[in-house]
């Protein structure tokens, strides 16, 4: 488990470079091929599903945190091709890269119109969300086709705190529930160990919906911290992704992102305090 958390700490800080399974097999000192099925086991994700989901998550930080244009966010999160970084970015969070940035990272509301929305089904899954120590934040609840959530969720609710929900107007299909908590305010955090303050999810499934359903009942979830071996949550509708700042070595004989460029700083903010326009590019 070291040397996989090793590996990923090495792709965070080389996000820029090619990284082949090569190079993440040196630095976690394996084969290739046992270091490709340990990763698979550790994660969930092939190793290079999980560098790919690295690199959208930065790049939502860049879009929101920097004036840095969409050409040099793209080259920065190791995209020689800005149309193949966008149509992946729009693919994986639900939006395009100029629409997450001029919402602040805040994505529609469940229940509004959301862009690329799965087709309206009848199906209605009900279930429990519980907490260690009865943790009180907003919850996301949302049903997504594959083990690691991508784009728009086919049914998605938001609710405070533990207690039960339901998902209303699921399409026939295979999904798998997702839960997400973001880290608790201040407030609430008080007197609670480190893991119980920080981002928390849970998930079930797969749940299949078929022409016949109406109701699914047994969708229950319990939360759990977040470990640096999930992969990055990319499409939450109610705010900006949790970064984990990069630490640990880079991969072995390449260079590492360097300094940051000049133009990251924050993105200043017109009167309504959402971010300017983003550059062209």
């Amino acid at each position: 488990m070291n040397s996989i958390e090793r590996t990923i700490e090495a792709m965070q800080r080389n996000l820029s470079e090619q990284i082949t399974v090569d190079d993440m097999a040196r630095v976690a000192m394996f084969s290739k091929f046992y270091f490709t099925r340990i990763f698979r086991d550790s994660t969930g994700l092939s190793p290079g599903k999980f560098l790919s989901a690295l690199r959208l998550q930065e790049a939502k930080r860049l879009l929101t945190a920097t004036s840095l244009s969409i050409a040099e966010i793209s080259n920065r999160v190791g995209y020689s091709s800005v149309g193949t970084f966008s149509s992946r970015f729009k693919t994986n969070v639900g939006v395009a890269p100029t629409v997450y940035r001029a919402t602040g990272g805040l994505t529609p509301e469940p229940g509004g119109d959301r862009e690329g929305a799965a087709p309206s089904g009848t199906a209605t899954v009900l279930g429990d969300v519980s907490a260690p120590g009865g943790r009180q934040a907003p919850v996301f609840i949302g049903l997504f086709p594959e083990p690691m959530p991508r784009g728009t969720p086919a049914s998605c609710t938001v609710r405070h705190g533990q207690g039960p929900f339901t998902l209303t107007d699921v399409p026939q299909g295979t999904w798998h529930l997702l839960v997400y908590s973001p880290p608790l305010q201040p407030d609430a955090a008080r007197g609670r160990s480190e893991e119980e303050r920080g981002p928390s999810i849970g998930s079930t499934g797969p749940i299949d919906i078929r022409a016949d359903t109406r109701r699914v009942t047994s969708a229950d979830v319990r939360l759990r911290p977040i470990t640096p071996f999930d992969p990055p949550l990319l499409p939450m509708p109610f705010g900006p992704p949790v970064v984990v700042a990069p630490r640990g070595p880079a991969m072995s004989g390449r260079r590492s992102a360097g300094p940051r460029h000049p133009a990251e700083r924050p993105v200043p903010a017109g009167r309504s305090g959402r971010p300017a326009p983003a550059a062209r590019g």
